[in-house]
């Protein structure tokens, strides 16, 4: 295992899609939503144990749920823990992560990986992980790991590379959630995968970019890196996210670096991103639904049941293709695949007079 190997777990999101079961003070990271006695973050952590050492792990997340994180997982120092004071989208995220650990490491080779995904076969993630960091140990790439797709999903990213018998594939194109069609058409090429969010770098190839692409961002981080490993980071990092614009990384860096290369793998992944995606993972009984709590189903199918209040029992009849869920003070009926509702769904709830507290 190099000791120049370090693992950023980004844990800053709420889950909108997940609602209402995933919520503001818990949001679907630190949830169990697995069912196997650990959340995805804790689940997360476990994943990378074999790749880096663990006081290498640095979570990304918003203040408010700093404490969340440490209970989650204990074995962290409280400088590995990294609190954001609001929401900017992954490259703030990222940069803050990499300037901290390039402080520690000016050689560091970083894997950046959402907190709240589902990896199976994690034999061939752990090889699969390894195999990028030895490329990215010159410092001069930046990769992503692609998924061969097994279907023309509609509700991930696509990558196109260009075919080689090389470890690594250059990037061609970034397409965001294609239309059915067009997602056809990428699996029957064979040079698209699926888009997993999971990035591989030295940490001076991913400051290089982000100062070539997003300079306003740096400069506002450069500025500050004095007061980053003090007690005045706190305030530090509030003034340099009060200044950084809200971007993802890929649009903000990776759609635009001449350096981006892809790493296909072929483990099972989901990225858990809706409802439809939990029901798709999970056993189901022989109508295909998915029930859980103390639930009742006739002429029911391709459903998700859910009640999680001990005591109370929910009967459904006559559906196909819902979402019925009951999550103490909210009762939930909709299209299980409308995961383009969800933002309005919250949205509306949050513009009701005391919606916040259903939030």
């Amino acid at each position: 295992m190099k000791k120049n190997i370090y693992v950023v777990l980004m844990a800053g999101g709420v889950g909108v899609r997940f609602w209402p079961y995933s919520r503001n003070a818990k949001p679907k990271q630190f949830l169990d939503v697995l069912g196997i006695g650990k959340s995805l973050l804790q689940c997360t952590y476990d994943r990378f144990l074999p790749t880096c050492l663990k006081e290498n792990i640095f979570v990304v997340t918003h203040e408010e749920h700093v404490s969340l994180v440490k209970e989650q997982l204990p074995d962290l120092d409280e400088s590995q823990v990294l609190a954001e004071p609001m929401r900017k989208n992954t490259a703030a995220c990222i940069a803050y992560a990499s300037y901290k650990i390039r402080q520690r490491d000016k050689e560091a080779v970083i894997v950046v990986s959402p907190a709240d995904h589902l990896i199976l076969k994690e034999n061939e993630f752990v090889s699969t992980i390894s195999k990028a960091v030895d490329q990215a140990q010159a410092q001069d790439k930046l990769i992503t790991l692609g998924i061969t797709p097994t279907r023309p999903e509609t509700g991930y990213g696509y990558i196109q590379f260009i075919p080689d018998k090389k470890i690594l594939k250059k990037v061609k194109t970034f397409t965001e959630k294609p239309e059915i069609s067009l997602a056809k058409k990428f699996l029957e090429s064979g040079d698209f995968v699926w888009n997993s969010g999971i990035f591989i770098w030295g940490v001076n190839a991913i400051i290089s970019a982000l100062e070539e692409y997003q300079p306003e961002m740096t400069e506002v981080f450069e500025e500050n890196l004095a007061q980053l490993g003090t007690p005045a980071e706190k305030q530090a990092i509030e003034k340099i996210y009060a200044q950084s614009k809200s971007i993802s990384i890929d649009y903000g860096v990776m759609e635009k670096a001449r350096n981006v290369y892809v790493c296909p793998a072929d483990f099972s992944w989901s990225d858990l991103g809706s409802w439809n995606s939990i029901h798709d993972i999970s056993a189901k009984d022989k109508n295909n639904n998915l029930t859980t709590g103390q639930v009742l189903v006739y002429d029911t199918r391709n459903s998700i049941v859910h009640s999680s209040t001990p005591g109370r029992l929910l009967v459904a009849q006559g559906l196909n293709g819902y979402l019925v869920g009951e999550f103490g003070d909210v009762v939930i009926v909709c299209e299980k695949d409308r995961e383009d509702l969800f933002r309005q769904f919250v949205n509306d709830v949050k513009a009701m007079k005391g919606g916040g507290e259903f939030l």
